[in-house]
């Protein structure tokens, strides 16, 4: 079965996206399409990128990279759970990406986002131009979740009919690219 990385992008204290990404985790679990390994990078912490050597060679000199890198090269997709932080990418998101090149090489990638009015819209947007340089592919199908702070009920995100069968679609549409892509690493 492909694994399926479902990566909280935000590492501020008090955020919502660890409530956010259990609630999609469950989700991706139920639709039985994909073995689910939560990937949190609050808890990866990673250096700002410190590596001497370009990440193509993947020759890291420090352990939470070597770490970091295995778990990337286990997964055959993504799922980013990520806010809008000044209408861009999370820093802590890019930092993760830019830590290594092969490892995310021909896997396709998802997006939840939130945030306000844009539910985060403009993070993903700039993300995605991101993930072509890393020859991850952007899917289009996505769950956008604006006003998250009015789903927010005891700590938990509440989700909801229309972010439920979001998730299914873009589920499904991971579980169409996913073994399509397997083929490109497998060459």
């Amino acid at each position: 079965m492909p694994r399926l990385g479902v990566v909280i992008a935000s590492t501020r204290e008090g955020r919502v996206g660890a409530p956010v990404a259990d609630w999609f985790t469950a989700r991706a679990r139920d639709h039985a399409g994909f073995e689910v390994e939560l990937v949190d990078l609050k808890a990866v912490n990673l250096p700002m990128l410190s590596e001497p050597n370009h990440p193509r060679l993947k020759n890291y000199t420090q352990e939470t990279t070597r770490r970091f890198s295995a778990t990337v090269e286990s997964l055959d997709a993504f799922v980013i759970v990520t806010p809008e932080y000044n209408h861009g990418s999370p820093p802590a998101l890019v930092n993760a990406l830019n830590h290594l090149y092969m490892e995310w090489n021909y896997k396709a990638a998802g997006f939840v986002s939130y945030g306000g009015v844009s539910g985060g819209l403009r993070s993903v947007q700039m993300t995605k131009q991101l993930l072509t340089s890393f020859k991850i592919v952007p899917i289009v199908e996505q769950v956008t979740i604006s006003f998250v702070a009015k789903l927010m009920e005891d700590g938990k995100f509440a989700g909801g009919e229309i972010y439920d069968k979001s998730a299914t679609v873009m589920l499904d549409e991971l579980a169409r690219w996913t073994p399509a892509l397997a083929t490109l690493r497998s060459v």
